[in-house]
């Protein structure tokens, strides 16, 4: 879709994801880790609203706590605005209001989801009418989970999680989210998954990580219960070592009616699989009433989308 440049806002919404399935390689020559992924983007959104400016600028609102964001060049809109603007050469600025409800380094992507929909508030803003092909270049140079908030929907990650291949996923899944009132750092999480393989002799094979088969298959058959016996994570172990509340989560959540639970992607949230509707309002009330947030949610929903421009 593309929109000649405009003097008003314009209003792009991006959806959080669960990592579903997920399995991690060795450290490779960048530092950075092999991984293999099954991505749902799930109906938790950031709300991007973007108005021409001579600057760059970001504000943050939401119903999340917003106030230890950085709103300077280290902001990953910030980032995701600038690169756009030095890719297609565009001379002026753009200030991002920002409304917030993926939690903050919740291992649930919603930075890269912020700067997916700065990419396409800004390509629709200036007019410049870059190719899906494009962005998703440019989404790949600014994070692993970027280019799968711009494409949403189910998919299959592997490289950094940035190389993405579309996984057919029927019928709708639901998931009720154990949100925590903290976050865990992404190369943290990753440094103890190291120590711990390193003090296991190093368990790791050379051979690339790919995602099970039955992950697959339960996605393209919408079958909650066999997906439910796909369900992994291979950073699980390492968040619950930094974070070893998140297991009497997981023990709550399976006493009352998750088919399934797991950490998702580096943590701390814990999204659990539910049979429908009815099932996650019984864990939602259960969760809230060990005082804890829950939030009800489904997916697959679409990536990054203008709402109004």
């Amino acid at each position: 879709m593309t929109i000649a440049a405009t003097d008003e806002a314009v209003h792009v919404r991006a959806p959080g994801k669960i990592n579903l399935f997920m399995r991690v390689g060795g450290v490779q020559s960048d530092g950075y880790h092999d991984v293999a992924t099954a991505y749902q983007a799930v109906s938790l959104y950031e709300d991007v609203r973007a108005w021409p400016a001579d600057e760059f600028s970001v504000a943050f609102s939401g119903s999340i706590d917003t106030s230890g964001l950085p709103t300077d060049r280290s902001n990953l809109a910030i980032k995701a605005a600038k690169l756009l603007a030095r890719t297609a050469g565009v001379p002026g600025g753009v200030h991002l209001e920002i409304d917030k409800h993926v939690p903050i380094a919740g291992g649930m992507g919603g930075g890269s989801a912020d700067a997916a929909a700065t990419l396409v508030a800004c390509d629709a803003l200036w007019g410049t009418a870059l190719a899906k092909e494009e962005l998703h270049a440019i989404a790949a140079k600014l994070g692993a989970d970027v280019p799968f908030a711009l494409s949403g929907g189910t998919a299959i990650g592997t490289g950094r999680g940035d190389q993405l291949s579309p996984a057919l996923a029927t019928g709708s899944f639901h998931w009720v989210l154990a949100v925590a009132e903290f976050g865990l750092s992404t190369p943290a999480v990753y440094q103890e998954l190291d120590r711990q393989r390193a003090s296991r002799l190093g368990l790791v094979t050379d051979e690339a990580p790919v995602v099970d088969a039955a992950v697959l298959q339960a996605l393209r058959a919408g079958d909650a219960h066999r997906l439910a016996g796909s369900l992994h994570n291979d950073l699980e172990a390492a968040a619950l070592s930094l974070a070893p509340g998140l297991g009497g989560i997981l023990e709550l959540g399976a006493a009352h009616g998750a088919l399934a639970g797991l950490v998702s992607g580096s943590g701390p949230t814990v999204a659990f699989l539910v049979d429908g509707t009815d099932s996650a309002l019984e864990l939602q009330v259960a969760l809230s009433a060990a005082r804890l947030h829950a939030v009800h949610v489904h997916g697959a929903v679409h990536g990054a989308r203008i709402v109004s421009g």
